[in-house]
């Protein structure tokens, strides 16, 4: 097993008027290639900012990350930027997409921030956007598509750079169930087939499902680790109606049903 990301007793706690607020409280994570981690937990439990301290977007109170081999909590602003560029991809739940560029315009954003060269930026743009399904959309605008088509075009862009890690903050947060459980498929067999490291926060039970592994926090604080099935986090399924098929309980069973449609 590959470690690609690490995090050792993570905290990070914020100053308010009314006192001291402890978003993450001692939490340790190690995430392999190739693996998807689901982090769960209500609105507040403190995902988005253990997402941040992983990927060098905020710095811990205490505690160390590492990225690969790298320790990336040692590192100045500078370096800290780098590795960012170049080992690790972001999706936002708001899309983040500029709306005046076209989808491959889009994804080749990051590359030219990193100076590829033309000829290989273009290759890597037409790589992700078939990646994720959308070679066909590449001159269309972020308001030519539909919400799935834009988070799509987010994931080809966080793709694009070949990043060793993926993080992805409710991603699926404004998109409808079922468009939903087809991004999060897409960002399932990207994990697998392309040997990312991915950690994705939700608080939809009915999403953890795609995980290799799920780690809910209440208050800042890990509670529990489990694999990805509903009955091991505890979550029933909601019944489908009488033509709907039922929600997938596996990666295998997402795909058959995925397939069939």
């Amino acid at each position: 097993m590959t470690l690609a990301l690490r995090g050792e007793k993570l905290s990070r706690t914020f100053s308010s008027a009314a006192g001291d607020v402890h978003a993450c409280v001692d939490i340790d994570i190690e995430v392999a290639a190739g693996e998807l981690v689901v982090v769960r937990g209500a609105s507040g439990a403190g995902k988005t900012t253990l997402l941040n301290l992983l990927g060098g977007l905020d710095a811990p109170t205490s505690g160390k990350v590492w990225i690969g081999d790298v320790e990336a909590t040692a590192l100045d602003e500078d370096a800290l930027a780098a590795l960012r560029r170049e080992r690790l991809g972001f999706v936002f739940q708001s899309f983040g997409l500029i709306p005046i560029l076209s989808a491959a315009e889009n994804v080749e954003l990051p590359l030219r921030i990193a100076k590829t060269p033309p000829a290989e930026r273009d290759a890597r743009v037409a790589e992700a956007l078939k990646l994720v399904g959308l070679a066909d959309h590449a001159a269309q605008r972020p308001t030519e598509l539909s919400g799935g088509q834009q988070q799509r075009v987010g994931i080809a862009r966080a793709i694009a750079v070949r990043p060793h890690v993926l993080i992805a903050d409710e991603p699926t947060g404004q998109l409808d169930s079922r468009t939903a459980a087809t991004v999060m498929d897409l960002i399932s067999d990207l994990v697998h087939s392309q040997g990312l490291a991915a950690v994705v926060s939700t608080h939809d039970p009915l999403l953890v499902q795609r995980a290799d592994r799920v780690i809910e926090l209440h208050d800042g604080r890990v509670t529990s680790v489990t694999g990805g099935s509903l009955d091991a986090v505890g979550a029933a399924p909601e019944t489908p109606g009488a033509d709907e098929p039922h929600a997938p309980r596996t990666r295998a069973e997402a795909r058959e049903q995925r397939q069939g449609h």
